[in-house]
């Protein structure tokens, strides 16, 4: 071990609540387990603050390494790490920024890597592509593109479509004086007895994609949220908490962080019905002059409820939540350029915006607005 110059290492899973808990505690204790068969010991652990989890809210669990039981004592001295030498983000709309529901303030997902450390993403998309929707670096970190999309599935449930063990494989090909891959392969080949899971390993390690990003890389696009929290000399008595108002929102908590898909709306073919407005559960629709129902993307977390109940065919449609850049509600787009709003809809959906024109069959596929597999609430594999 004498090749190890640091004394520890810690990884952070950066995960969205509930739907992925299982798969981050797999990968935090797979990292834990497969150092040790390097002669390192190890510890995985979930953030105290993140329970209980909510649906889609970004939580954490971390894996911390170290060369002896001292070390580990010593860098475990915390109540949770503020600074990381990996974090592994298992969905990569999460680059977008990252809220839990227990505190204020959208966190760039880089935050607490170190200068010169690792930031591991499950995405199908470009590096540059992940990197357009990520916070402006202030210090230089490399990102590392893992081969494959969001895995979601329940709070007792697991989908089991090895996106732990790309995980690991890709965690071997940054840091390999801490996890190598003979033994992350031998780890899963003792805990499967499955080739295919081992060689998905291999795939994560061979099919990572590098990219240097250096200070000032990145978007500025996003909205800031930081907010100074009261000490408990200023606290008010009781500890009051203000409530909202009827119709109004909190202006300290944007629940959009909770979404990786968001819908859009055809104006169009809206019937007026009032099922997205009624079912939706945090008021995030608006009703509009003229009767339509708009989403309001500063409180929409997601769900895709409004999508799933719409009794019209492609009125609302799920859309992956990396393809856009604010969070501006669209009617007035609508109404205002009615032309244009209809080719941002069809951009953004691959749905036409005339219903008389048939959707392309790849798109048509499974793709329905009513469709369970269309949002993570209700996937197959979840909790019923």
């Amino acid at each position: 071990m004498s090749d190890v110059k640091e004394t520890s290492i810690t990884v952070e899973v950066v995960y969205r609540g509930i739907f992925q808990k299982t798969l981050a505690q797999r990968i935090c204790r797979s990292i834990v387990l497969a150092a040790r068969k390097r002669g390192h010991t190890g510890t995985a652990f979930a953030r105290y603050g993140d329970s209980p989890e909510r649906n889609g809210v970004p939580a954490k669990q971390f894996a911390v390494v170290a060369i002896n039981n001292l070390e580990l004592e010593a860098s475990m001295a915390k109540y949770e790490p503020a600074v990381v030498d990996v974090t592994i983000a298992v969905d990569d709309t999460l680059v977008k920024g990252v809220e839990s529901w227990a505190w204020y303030g959208r966190q760039p997902i880089w935050k607490p890597i170190r200068k010169d450390g690792f930031l591991l993403v499950t995405s199908t998309n470009t590096p540059d592509e992940v990197l357009a929707q990520t916070d402006t670096a202030l210090r230089p970190y490399t990102l590392v593109i893992v081969p494959g999309g969001a895995s979601f599935a329940g709070l007792w449930v697991f989908k089991d479509d090895h996106t732990d063990y790309r995980c690991l494989g890709a965690l071997a090909k940054v840091s390999p004086d801490w996890v190598r891959l003979e033994d992350v392969k031998a780890l899963i080949k003792e805990q499967t007895k499955d080739d295919g899971a081992v060689q998905s390993a291999q795939y994560g390690y061979d099919g990572a994609k590098l990219r240097p990003v250096k200070a000032g890389e990145g978007t500025s696009g996003h909205e800031v949220l930081q907010f100074e929290k009261p000490g408990w000399t200023t606290m008010r008595p009781g500890i009051i908490v203000n409530a909202r108002k009827p119709g109004e929102r909190n202006p300290q908590y944007k629940k959009y962080g909770a979404r990786t898909l968001r819908p859009v709306v055809n104006f169009d073919t809206c019937i007026k019905c009032t099922m997205c407005w009624l079912d939706r559960p945090d008021e995030c629709f608006e009703v509009t002059p003229e009767g339509h129902y708009e989403v309001v993307y500063q409180a929409c977390i997601g769900c895709g409820i409004c999508a799933q109940v719409c009794p019209v065919k492609d009125c609302i449609v799920m859309v992956d939540e990396l393809k856009f850049e604010d969070h501006e509600d669209k009617w007035q787009f609508w109404k205002k350029d009615h032309d244009g709003y209809n080719k941002w809809f069809e951009t953004k959906s691959g749905v036409s915006a005339n219903p008389q024109v048939r959707t392309p069959p790849a798109r048509q596929e499974g793709s329905g607005n009513a469709n369970p597999s269309a949002n993570p609430t209700s996937a197959s594999g979840g909790d019923d």
